[in-house]
């Protein structure tokens, strides 16, 4: 605090002027210490924009650019162009400069002393003490640079004349660099890898930060070592507690808190199924995988429509499957990292500052990436090369399913099957649906609570055969036209109960004589279906989770049948999906897989035929019921079985000119045989079988569709189901010959039909495209051959033999 008064005022005058002294003295080392910063970083202070490295060589074509000094440069003179030299003499000239303004003033510090009186004792000895020290390092780094600018010359007169390399090996390289030249700036990642605008920068960047020129001769000295042998594998272990797991998901949003409730409430039914799962692999050995979950339905960038729907009866469906990928990955020992943010995914991933068109800074530090394709557009945009060297790692949650005739980008583009969300060229099975609809794709699924023996009798000797639950806790799936005629009559047999969300009235939708409860907790939502006979859907929403829920507790499920069925052709809301498929009711899943009594399909346009279904269910007993795979132990199993066989990064043989001969078409003999009963192919006994071909090449069998059936379909019918995975066995031309098909001729297209025969004009086509191998689709032109294979009870996506 400072006074008013006269003393004071003059105590405060004397004190500055004491001082002036020192703080003159603290400049000089200031300004200095300066000069040291700017001479060792080469400007970058003065040169610094978003997205540079402090060890970014940087020129703006014809602009004045500020010279610099590159990381590694007095270390490795060799590393270093013309440009890099001009930094050395200017730095140089930089240091003695500050060592003259050092000695100027120290000199203007002595006069100011001696002239305001002699300093305190010793002062003046460490002041100079400390400016020798100063000065001592100064010449030592002046040394430094006259070395580094010696040994530079060495190297300078290479460096001047880089010249694009004629390499057929690299035949983009020209292009490459003529892009570079005209775009570099665009994009402040080619500066963060040492760009700088000269000829010699764009050779390095794109022979070893990309790929697409030679390496430079002069760059071999500096070229990096062998890397040593990777360290031996961690072996997964299964967890015990999820804890652990529930901190790695973090908060913020209301979808995460949902997805951790979910995770607690079915903690003990989770940890009980990984006990089971360990016992049943008896210590198999298993690698622990290091894998990315990035949900980009949540972040920002994306909009993230669910997080604030959680509570107002939204689509919860696909938080499900979430909450129950990360508690199997967690169990089954993984290591995990979850991401619901954009920066969160690049700071995982090491993407390089800018605009996303540079590769990684360092190899991918993951095993395995799981996201939807939100996260795979993310990625895309900001891995630059690195997407196509590492999408081979990635799993995509798909909820409905991606068809390959719209994952194969031209394929997709010269047929007509292009859609916002295909065309990625993945492998169709890393494509992961909520259910096996699409064999194409792996099936992923979800779990339901699973009740013991004494729960299971409780709600048998509960229900109440009179009580109806309506699907639809939104209030624009009660808008579904004709409504009122088919619930009249369900009213006229139950009471009817709805789950409808709303804030402050009544939702107009939902008629007067339905019970509705508002918004239920999961749990109050259960204890009702405990309660209720029956489970009615209205059409939508298509195949969520709440029907199995239902059914889990001692539910009938009741849904329409849709005649004809909904497709991208006829109903707006697959259009734009990349699936072709016909769904013939709400939820085919149920009415193909569990079916009567639990699960009944009519037609609500015939008042007969649905209050006939009433009363026949009423009548019915039914126990609770859930299939095996949409338990814990059922998923684990099979995420355990996918993370161990499915490996989509080993090289695969490149796609074959189109007048080429099929290799396949050459080989000596098919490894098929007849059946016994001469219907169908099977492996032949004799024939090679390969340990790590998974699924197992004895579960295979070859049918022949009818015209009107698609691969699906066909196996379906004789209680197999399609398995891509052995196309390649089949597009051969022996194989037609001995299924007795005649060929006048066989061609080898680019169609997801084939291998498949137009048998009226005896014309057989084999695959050329191995992306376009489909279970799906048919042509009444053809009639197809399909790969078929077993599967276990309960457990559609692995053979008998498969775990």
């Amino acid at each position: 605090m400072i006074t008013v008064n006269a003393d004071g005022k003059i105590m405060v005058r004397r004190c500055l002027v004491t001082l002036r002294p020192f703080r003159i003295f603290v400049l000089g080392i200031g300004f200095f210490t300066l000069c040291f910063l700017m001479t060792s970083l080469g400007g970058q202070f003065s040169a610094k924009r978003l997205g540079d490295s402090p060890f970014t060589i940087r020129t703006e074509g014809k602009r004045s650019s500020v010279p610099v000094l590159s990381r590694g440069m007095l270390s490795d003179p060799q590393a270093r162009g013309p440009a890099e030299l001009v930094s050395t003499r200017d730095a140089q000239r930089m240091v003695l400069g500050c060592l003259h303004s050092q000695s100027s003033l120290l000199t203007r510090f002595r006069d100011v002393t001696t002239a305001r009186g002699p300093p305190a004792a010793g002062l003046m000895e460490r002041i100079q003490a400390i400016a020798q020290n100063v000065s001592d390092i100064a010449i030592k780094v002046d040394q430094i640079l006259r070395n580094s600018l010696l040994n530079g010359k060495v190297v300078e007169g290479r460096r001047d004349q880089c010249e694009v390399p004629r390499d057929p090996k690299f035949p983009d390289c020209a292009g490459k660099v003529e892009w570079m030249r005209a775009r570099w700036t665009s994009d402040p990642c080619y500066a963060f890898f040492g760009v700088d605008g000269t000829e010699c920068s764009f050779l390095i960047y794109l022979s070893e930060v990309e790929w697409f020129c030679p390496p430079l001769p002069w760059r071999n000295r500096t070229a990096a070592l062998p890397s040593p042998p990777p360290l031996p594998r961690v072996q997964a272990a299964f967890r015990s507690d999820l804890a652990r797991l529930l901190e790695l998901i973090g908060t913020g949003k209301e979808s995460l808190s949902f997805m951790k409730k979910r995770i607690r409430h079915l903690a003990q039914q989770w940890l009980l199924a990984a006990r089971r799962l360990e016992q049943k692999l008896k210590a198999q050995q298993r690698d622990q995988k290091h894998i990315l979950i990035h949900i980009g339905f949540l972040t920002e960038e994306s909009g993230d429509v669910f997080s604030p729907r959680v509570l107002k009866g939204g689509p919860l469906g696909e938080m499900v499957q979430w909450a129950d990928i990360l508690a199997a990955l967690f169990l089954l020992g993984h290591s995990l990292r979850v991401t619901v943010s954009l920066k969160e995914l690049q700071s995982h991933l090491g993407v390089p500052p800018g605009r996303g068109n540079c590769p990684l800074t360092n190899p991918l530090p993951f095993d395995l990436i799981y996201t939807d394709y939100h996260g795979l557009q993310q990625m895309k945009q900001h891995m630059g090369l690195s997407f196509k060297k590492y999408r081979c790692r990635v799993r995509v949650i798909d909820t409905f399913g991606t068809e390959p005739a719209y994952n194969h980008e031209e394929y997709a583009t010269l047929r007509g099957y292009r859609t916002n969300w295909g065309y990625w060229n993945l492998q169709p099975t890393q494509f992961m649906t909520m259910f096996p609809h699409t064999p194409d794709n792996s099936f992923m699924g979800f779990v339901s609570e699973e009740l013991n023996k004494t729960e299971k009798q409780f709600i048998k000797s509960n229900k109440v055969s009179s009580m109806a639950v309506v699907y639809g806790k939104e209030a624009s799936i009660w808008k579904v036209g004709g409504k009122e005629k088919f619930l009249t009559i369900l009213n006229k047999y139950m009471e009817i109960h709805g789950t409808v969300y709303y804030e402050t009235q009544r939702p107009p939708e939902v008629p007067a004589f339905v019970k509705n409860h508002g918004l239920l907790p999961q749990h109050e939502f259960q204890q009702l279906l405990r309660k209720a006979k029956l489970f009615i859907g209205f059409g939508f929403p298509y195949e969520g989770p709440a029907p199995l829920e239902a059914i889990a507790n001692g539910c009938v499920f009741l849904q329409a049948r849709f005649n004809p069925p909904h497709s991208s052709l006829n109903h707006e809301f697959f259009r734009g999906k990349p699936t072709s498929r016909e769904v013939s009711s709400q939820h085919p899943y149920a009415e193909d897989f569990i079916g009567k009594p639990h699960v009944w399909t009519v037609d609500y346009n015939n008042s007969e035929e649905f209050e006939a279904a009433i009363k026949t269910i009423m009548r019915t007993q039914v126990d609770p019921y859930l299939p095996y795979e949409y338990t814990c132990e059922g998923m684990l199993e099979r995420i355990h079985a996918y993370i161990q066989h499915q490996d989509f990064c080993t090289t695969s043989s490149p796609p074959l000119p189109p007048k080429a001969k099929s290799p396949a078409m050459q080989s000596p003999s098919s490894p098929l045989a007849l059946s016994p009963n001469a219907t169908h192919l099977v492996w032949s006994p004799s024939a090679s079988r390969d340990p790590h071909a998974w699924p197992p090449v004895d579960s295979l069998q070859v049918w022949v569709s009818e015209t009107r059936h698609a691969c699906t379909e066909t196996c379906r019918r004789h209680g197999l189901v399609c398995e891509p995975t052995f196309f390649r066995f089949l597009n051969k031309k022996e194989v037609f010959l001995q299924l007795s098909i005649t060929c006048d001729s066989t061609e080898y297209e680019m169609n997801h039909l084939y291998p498949a025969v137009a048998e009226n004009v005896h014309e057989c086509y084999l695959q050329k495209e191995p992306l376009l191998f489909s279970c799906a689709g048919y042509n009444t032109k053809y009639r197809r051959l399909c790969p078929c294979r077993d599967y276990r009870k309960g457990q559609v996506a692995l053979c008998r033999d498969c775990l």
